[in-house]
């Protein structure tokens, strides 16, 4: 029987995880609603933000490193100006290779990576919003990408099998994860032996404010849940990769001061590219014993 002085019991690490990820998740309905609207939604230049003018998210995307000609190849609609950068950039894809995009949005990074691991290649798109995945089914469609499908879920949980992926790409999506380490965890595991990661995130350079790592807009804006460098690569190796590279972009500086005009983000937050390959070797004790001829 409990008593009114009995402790309230604190809210669970899962329960609190639920909540995050599901403001997350209503922040980025709203995004896929308002583009498909040509409406307008968050701050037209944010990592979050959209905007019905297709000058807007070219400028957007151009100043992310996407090049005129990428912008052509994907399907009107997909490219709505979100993302910290160009993760293809630092991918090296290569005809015939699988591809997972963490957090597809609107397709638009998938159908890039399409154009280059070609027809004998394909290429996944996993995204926990239904009104986003949608909007991406239906990008494919218009622009006939055979070699490219898209699956609901959740970046901790992804719905793809062990060893089968070649490369995982990501843009400024690992950061709204409330369990990095855990998307990590499942980043390796679907990964074959010398699959790698190329990704595009924004990382902390100095800790956070409470007030900021707090603020649910800044939260599914990629930036209230920014972990410091040194955090993330310790989270990455321990996952198993090796070969971790984290490389801040100072001018990065340009475009997320405008994410959120009313607070200095600058002095906390920087875009950055973060790589890492999964080893070709099992674990060291492993390779050893089969060279001497245990096991």
């Amino acid at each position: 029987m409990s008593s009114c002085c009995s402790p309230t019991p604190k809210t669970s690490d899962h329960a609190r995880q639920d909540t995050h990820r599901q403001e997350v998740r209503d922040a980025y309905t709203k995004v896929a609603n308002a583009s498909n609207q040509g409406d307008t939604c968050g701050v037209e230049s944010s990592c979050c933000g959209v905007s019905d003018d297709s000058a807007i998210n070219t400028l957007i995307s151009t100043r992310l490193g996407y090049s005129e000609e990428d912008l052509a190849k994907a399907p009107d609609g997909a490219d709505m100006g979100l993302g910290c950068g160009n993760p293809r950039a630092i991918a090296s894809l290569k005809p015939g290779e699988v591809v997972v995009d963490l957090g597809a949005g609107g397709g638009f990074d998938c159908f890039l990576a399409a154009h280059e691991v070609g027809v004998t290649g394909r290429v996944i798109g996993i995204d926990m919003t239904p009104d986003m995945l949608s909007k991406a089914r239906n990008n494919a469609v218009k622009g006939k990408f055979s070699n490219v499908e898209f699956r609901l879920g959740e970046i901790e949980h992804l719905p793809v099998a062990d060893e089968s992926v070649d490369v995982i790409i990501s843009n400024c999506v690992i950061n709204l994860s409330p369990d990095k380490p855990q998307v990590f965890r499942e980043a390796f595991r679907i990964l074959r032996p010398g699959g790698r990661l190329a990704i595009s995130d924004v990382v902390a350079t100095v800790e956070l404010p409470e007030q900021m790592r707090n603020d649910p807009a800044l939260i599914a804006g990629c930036m209230g849940n920014a972990s410091l460098i040194q955090d993330l690569e310790a989270i990455i190796r321990e996952a198993g990769f090796d070969n971790v590279r984290i490389e801040p972009k100072d001018e990065s500086r340009e475009f997320i001061r405008d994410w959120a005009p009313d607070h200095n983000v600058t002095d906390y937050i920087l875009s950055a590219t973060i790589e890492g390959v999964k080893p070709n070797c099992k674990p060291r004790e492993e390779c050893c014993q089969e060279s001497v001829g245990f096991g």
